[in-house]
């Protein structure tokens, strides 16, 4: 036997020497690059690609088989341009593994990687001709399949890829995406053994836009056999920008495991944070999600403590929110949560409103379904305006989300700030929602909550320059629109207009938005009509009438006039087309009236430019008077109505009373442009002397720059008329007195 041995071990010492033998004699006389212009000429001939081998080709073939390059490339199909290129790469496998049936690669390297490449409008790419079929041929013969054994393994002592660029592009869409600078290092990549990964890019594409440099640094373990993958100690990080947010910067950390054939995944110390500018605005966010565990078995999942954090920055104001999930199980069919709570905060210049919501929420994932069926709404709001300067209130009720049949319903009760309220909602079909609504609010004040008016001064544009234009207002979102609800309020104060019993009811589909009624009481009135748009043509209309109304301190109210004050009926019938305030404006057409009774137009004392005509001297024509607010002209009736086309209204029936004084007047309020052009005649039943007088007045300016040019010259004109008129009057009867009297004497000596 240890003959047989001894002879059996000197036979495999002779082949492995042999075998030892040879492959020191092929890598000593065997030389590649000796073959490089026939590998040229090939690829030339089979490919139409140039291929250029400017490096050394390296063969070793002991300890390990391998090979090593240096700088390659590989031009398009019948082009010199360049492909491809590789500036230097290495291969080598373990050669005794081999015959086990285990890859022990010992190391791959490759750096410099530069590959292009291209979709064109054809829909064909320039790698057709490199990965396209074959002209069929027979297929051979399969050979018998080799008697199972254990399956083929593997073992990387390291792999690096260094300075490498890919780039796509589509020139049927324009876009274009790009992996540069990409580096990859790892340790040993083997089954069942923790591989160190370190991996960093700088991605970029135009269509979405992003520009992105990223870095990965964990520890990979895997084992096939199982099916299970493990990462831990994660930490990824990314900066750049994407889409409209710029200084983007997201980082993830934590472990996660997966068994694929048992389907249990589970996450541990898991965080996942971003922040960034977002829009033209460069409003400022933060995110932060926390998942100490969270765990997947089968159909079965559990989870504890659960956070997001997130943070808004802009403009208005900033947002701080909280949700926590502290108790998550269930399973496909069935899930609960027992306490989420959102904490929420939103910080204003003047106040602050705090917002808590708490509830059980159960469902199930399969069917899409969500109930939070005791949830409550907690609203704190501080702030100087604010009664007692701080405000707590309460809603209850419950919220009910079917995403699967594409339904969600809700109802809230209670406080909401100083008001009580009822509120109701369903949404149905959220490609294009159907919106249900009906609110119900017994008082509220929204100016306390409402952002402070700034003022600025208007400043000259440029010299010779044209003004900004205005930007137009988007309806798109209408069109869609399918909305139907009500709202009703017995008290609002709003942009310190203060109505009572409102009520708006809205009905809109395919963009046609139709409000009727549009009601309420205001100002010891009322008013009750209805408004439409057409988001389609931007066709706007409005029909309401004011009954018994006090214009004075609605006029005050609502836009900080004193023009006016009387008590009586307005109404207007409008339509308008645009897209802009502006052209809204000038495109006004319809009609308008007004009734008012015992009232004054304020600014101007008609009767007492005239109590002194009298001291008026000889070379008074025309004065030019501004707005004087401690003065105004009483009436007892004031009618007028108003025929508007393209934004101009146009009057000539101005009809005003007084004991004292009758007013007519025609002209034009150009409400495009914010200024009027009126002419009116102030009739005095009596003047110091007795005497009636006219007195012609014209409004012309800016709303908001009234003047009044009082012509006293056709005044004094007019009272010296009816003095000549008087005069005449007088030598008349003078005349005929004395003519009666001279006739009387005649007649009296011709009887004598």
């Amino acid at each position: 036997m240890n003959k047989y041995l001894k002879y059996g071990l000197w036979s495999i010492a002779v082949v492995v020497a042999v075998a030892a033998g040879m492959i020191v004699y092929i890598a000593a006389t065997f030389d590649p690059n000796a073959y490089k212009p026939q590998i040229i000429q090939a690829v030339k001939d089979s490919k139409h690609r140039t291929l250029k081998l400017d490096g050394d080709i390296k063969l070793h073939f002991f300890p390990s088989i391998g090979a090593s390059l240096g700088k390659v490339s590989l031009s398009e199909f019948e082009s010199e341009q360049e492909f491809i290129s590789v500036d230097s790469a290495s291969v080598s496998l373990k050669l005794l593994p081999l015959l086990a049936r285990q890859i022990v690669v010992d190391e791959v390297d490759v750096s410099g990687v530069k590959a292009q490449l291209v979709k064109y409008k054809n829909g064909k790419t320039n790698i057709d001709d490199l990965i396209g079929k074959e002209e069929a041929t027979p297929a051979a013969p399969t050979p018998p399949a080799a008697a199972s054994g254990a399956p083929m393994q593997f073992d990387i002592a390291s792999v690096q890829v260094a300075k490498t660029d890919l780039s796509y592009s589509d020139e049927a869409t324009g876009a274009s995406y790009s992996v540069k600078d990409l580096n990859l290092k790892t340790g040993r990549i083997a089954n069942d053994t923790p591989s160190k990964i370190d991996f960093s890019a700088h991605l970029q594409s135009s269509k979405p836009k992003l520009d992105i440099v990223a870095q990965i640094k964990t520890t990979l373990t895997f084992d096939l056999e199982k099916n299970l993958f493990q990462v831990q100690g994660l930490d990824m990080q990314a900066n750049g920008n994407a889409l409209d947010i710029t200084d983007l910067h997201v980082q993830a950390g934590g472990d996660a495991s997966a068994r694929v054939a048992t389907k249990e995944y589970s996450m541990k110390k898991f965080t996942l944070s971003a922040s960034g500018a977002k829009g033209k605005s460069k409003d400022k966010f933060e995110a932060k999600l926390d998942v100490p565990e969270l765990s997947l078995a089968k159909d079965k999942f559990t989870g504890n403590g659960v956070t997001l954090n997130a943070k808004l920055d802009g403009a208005p104001g900033s947002i701080v929110a909280v949700l926590e999930l502290p108790g998550i199980e269930g399973n496909a069919s069935s899930f609960k949560v027992s306490a989420m709570v959102l904490d929420a905060e939103l910080k204003q210049p003047d106040q602050t409103f705090k917002l808590k919501l708490t509830s059980p929420v159960t469902g199930s994932i399969e069917a899409q379904q969500f109930n939070l069926s005791d949830l409550t709404l907690a609203v704190n709001a501080t702030g100087d305006k604010l009664p007692g300067k701080s405000i707590n209130s309460q809603l209850k009720g419950s919220f009910q989300a079917d995403l699967g049949r594409q339904s969600i319903q809700g109802n809230l009760a209670g406080g909401l700030l100083q008001s009580q309220i009822k509120a109701k909602l369903a949404v149905n079909n959220f490609n294009v929602p159907m919106i249900r609504y009906d609110l119900e609010v017994d008082q509220f004040d929204a100016d306390p909550y409402l952002p402070p008016k700034t003022v600025t001064a208007k400043e000259p544009g440029p010299a010779g320059g044209k003004a900004e234009p205005e930007q137009p207002f988007d309806l798109s979102a209408l069109k869609t629109l399918n909305v139907e609800g009500s709202v009703r309020i017995g008290s609002l104060k709003a942009a310190n207009v203060k109505v009572a019993q409102l009520r708006v009811d809205v009905k809109a589909r395919n963009g046609q938005v139709n409000i009727a009624p549009l009601s309420a009481k205001l100002y010891q009135g009322s008013i009750d009509g209805k408004a439409s748009l057409n988001a389609a043509s931007y066709d706007f209309a409005i029909n309401e009438k004011l009954t018994g109304v006090d214009v004075a301190p609605l006029l005050k109210d609502a836009a900080d006039l004193d023009l006016a004050e009387g008590r009586g009926n307005i109404s207007f019938d409008l339509t308008t087309h645009g897209n802009t305030v502006g052209g809204l404006k000038k495109a006004l057409n319809g009609k308008a009236s007004v009734d008012l009774a015992n009232g004054a137009i304020k600014g101007i004392n008609l009767e007492k430019l005239v109590q002194g005509i009298q001291s008026l001297g000889k070379d008074t024509r025309m004065q030019t008077l501004g707005v004087d607010k401690s003065e105004k002209t009483p009436f007892n009736e004031f009618k007028a109505t108003f025929k508007i086309r393209n934004g101009v209204a146009h009057n000539d029936d101005l009809a005003v009373k007084s004991t004292v004084l009758r007013v007519t007047g025609k002209g034009d309020i150009d409400i495009g442009h914010d200024n009027l052009d009126y002419n009116a005649k102030a009739i005095f039943a009596k003047t110091e002397q007795g005497k009636t007088a006219t007195l012609p007045v014209n409004v012309s300016g800016a709303f908001d720059n009234l003047k009044f040019k009082v012509d006293y010259g056709a005044l004094i004109a007019d009272v010296a008329r009816q003095k000549i008129d008087e005069k005449k009057e007088q030598v008349k009867e003078e005349a005929k007195t004395k003519l009666q009297e001279e006739l009387k004497k005649g007649l009296k000596g011709l009887f004598k």
